[in-house]
C-alpha cells in the first residue's frame, strides 16, 4: 500500500470525530497532505466510520486526480485541496458538523472572543464567510466554498497560522493544522468556544469581548517565540 503512513495518520484523525462526537454517521471529514509527494490523503464519501478501514483512505493529487484507492474521495476534497494550495504551512484539514459550531453558522455569526479559552487558540472572532450567491451554489460549490474562506482571510487580514478555524455561513466548521491530528484537535476546541459563546451570551445577550491585553497574553504565552506555556517539548 502506497502512502501507507499519510493513509493511517488519516485514518486515526478521521476516527476521533466519531469518538469526540463532532458528527454522525457519514458527516465530516479530515485530510492530511504529504507537500514532498503532491498528495492528499482523505476519508471516501459517504462511508460510516464503523465500516472505516485503512485501506480505504482515498489519496488524490493536489489538483483532484485520484492517485489511489477504490473508493470516490470526500465530496468536500476540492475545499480541502483549494486550502492546501494557499495555506502553504498547513498539513492537515478538518471538517464537522458539531452541533455548536454549526448553529453559529446557520445563525450566520462569528463567533466573539469573550473568554481566555477563547484566546488560549485564537486572537480573533472565529469569522464566518459570506452566504453563497446562486451562481455559486449551481457551480463548482466544493471549489467555491474554499474560495469563500480563502476570500475572508484576505478581506480580513487573517493569518492562517494564528485562526486556524472557520465557520462557512449555513454549513459549518473547517479547521486545519501542522497535521490531521492538530485539525481535529482545533476542531474540537471550535466546538467547545462554540457551546461556551452560546451559554455565555443566554446568561447575558449584552456581553462584550474581553480586553484586548487579556487576549494577548492567553494567545501569546502559547503561540510564537516568547511562549512558556508547557513543556517546551511540541
Amino acid at each position: 500500500m502506497l502512502y501507507k503512513y499519510l493513509k493511517e495518520q488519516v485514518y486515526e484523525a478521521n476516527m476521533e470525530i466519531p469518538k469526540e462526537e463532532l458528527a454522525i454517521v457519514t458527516f465530516g471529514n479530515v485530510s492530511g497532505v504529504d507537500r514532498t509527494a503532491g498528495v492528499v490523503a482523505i476519508k471516501p464519501s459517504g462511508v460510516p466510520y464503523r465500516k472505516l478501514k485503512v485501506e480505504d483512505i482515498v489519496i488524490v493529487d493536489l489538483d483532484n486526480v485520484l492517485v489511489e484507492g477504490n473508493m470516490r474521495p470526500s465530496s468536500d476534497t476540492k475545499t480541502h485541496t483549494l486550502l492546501y494550495r494557499n495555506f502553504p504551512t498547513i498539513g492537515g484539514v478538518c471538517h464537522t458538523h458539531s452541533t455548536y459550531a454549526v448553529a453559529w453558522s446557520q445563525a450566520g455569526m462569528s463567533i466573539p472572543n469573550l473568554g481566555t479559552t477563547h484566546a488560549d487558540h485564537l486572537v480573533a472572532p472565529v469569522p464566518i464567510t459570506e452566504v453563497m450567491t446562486d451562481e455559486m451554489i449551481q457551480g463548482d460549490y466544493e471549489h467555491e466554498t474554499g474560495n469563500q474562506i480563502l476570500n475572508l482571510f484576505n478581506r480580513l487580514s487573517l493569518s492562517p497560522e494564528e485562526v486556524e478555524m472557520v465557520l462557512v455561513a449555513c454549513h459549518g466548521p473547517f479547521t486545519w493544522g501542522k497535521d490531521p491530528g492538530k485539525a481535529v484537535y482545533n476542531a474540537v476546541v471550535l466546538e467547545e468556544i462554540a457551546k461556551m459563546a452560546y451559554l455565555t451570551m443566554q446568561i447575558n445577550p449584552d456581553v462584550a469581548s474581553i480586553k484586548q491585553s487579556l487576549i494577548d497574553k492567553h494567545f501569546f504565552r502559547k503561540h510564537g517565540k516568547n511562549a512558556y506555556y508547557g513543556q517546551g517539548n511540541g
